[in-house]
């Protein structure tokens, strides 16, 4: 009886991610990529809390590129949602939210970059969860190369690990025929110190290797550009670091005042970054705080 209800919940949960990609196909067709600027998005998911709103968004938006951070991955559930444990800080966690998205952007090459597999909780259950990041590329866009390394420890595949745990970065190089030019995005979810905020050796440490990963990538002539969700404040030495290259570091560059919306309770009002080589070439930049998709602001880049 185990092994007929298993596969009934397989077999429903399979038809409703057809439906879910046929939905979202649909959603899409508005969004078939002519001559235009390439829009980068950059965005931490928040394990998918606020997926009712952020798939939607997603679907309705389908950036070329979506550098997607805290997203979770479990193959052996199929749960729509997990739970998040870790001392008094719980918080749902969307299960295979990297499928979600996925679904969401059916035009998109999928990549998945986990950091650390630990558990989530199904009630009393423990189910073994990926962490990373994501990254999605519209097909129209060749992807001509790629790059992905841990910026702080390595991969954790036992347990999410002590506080600062894993943290990783994914780039992509790709083609533009639009411009006729060659593109490279980096992102990565920067460590979280239960300190704060401030600077510190592993902090300088993870900036350089960011920057490393970064220049491994690109090629001299490219438009390049390195984003994420940096867990520092913007008189940081990351942003110091990065920006002694001759990056331009768009967030606090263009008067916006926090990367943050209500859904952050906290203070402290920043921790999304984005940067540009070739700051000319950005056609627009906006920080977006409506709609709440997550408790961090998507980060929209037009080039």
């Amino acid at each position: 009886m185990s092994r007929t209800a298993n596969f009934g919940a397989g077999r429903s949960q399979g038809l409703l991610r057809a439906h879910l990609h046929i939905f979202f196909a649909a959603a899409n067709v508005s969004s078939k990529k002519k001559v235009q600027a390439m829009e980068i998005m950059c965005l931490n998911a928040w394990g998918g809390k606020l997926h009712e709103a952020l798939l939607p968004y997603l679907a309705r938006m389908a950036p070329d590129i979506l550098c997607l951070q805290e997203v979770i991955h479990s193959p052996a559930s199929q749960k729509d949602w997990l739970t998040y444990r870790d001392g008094d800080h719980i918080l749902p966690q969307r299960a295979n939210l990297f499928l979600d998205v996925s679904a969401a952007l059916p035009e998109h090459v999928a990549i998945f970059c986990p950091a650390a597999q630990g558990v989530l909780w199904d009630g009393d259950t423990s189910i073994p969860s990926q962490w990373g990041l994501a990254t999605f590329v519209h097909r129209s866009f060749p992807i001509i190369g790629q790059v992905q390394g841990f910026v702080h420890k390595d991969f954790s595949p036992v347990g999410y690990g002590d506080h600062p745990r894993s943290r990783s970065a994914h780039g992509v190089r790709l083609w533009d025929y639009g411009t006729n030019r060659a593109v490279s995005i980096t992102h990565m979810h920067g460590l979280r110190d239960l300190n704060g905020k401030m600077d510190t050796p592993e902090r300088e440490k993870q900036a350089r290797k960011l920057l490393d990963l970064s220049r491994s990538l690109a090629e001299p002539d490219d438009l390049t550009m390195i984003c994420g969700d940096f867990n520092v404040e913007p008189d940081s030495k990351t942003l110091s670091i990065l920006s002694s290259t001759g990056l331009t570091e768009l967030v606090t560059g263009r008067g916006f005042e926090s990367t943050r919306n209500t859904q952050y309770k906290k203070s402290g009002r920043f921790a999304d970054y984005m940067l540009i080589n070739q700051e000319e070439a950005a056609k627009s930049f906006d920080v977006i705080h409506d709609p709440e998709v997550s408790d961090h602001c998507p980060l929209v880049l037009k080039v």
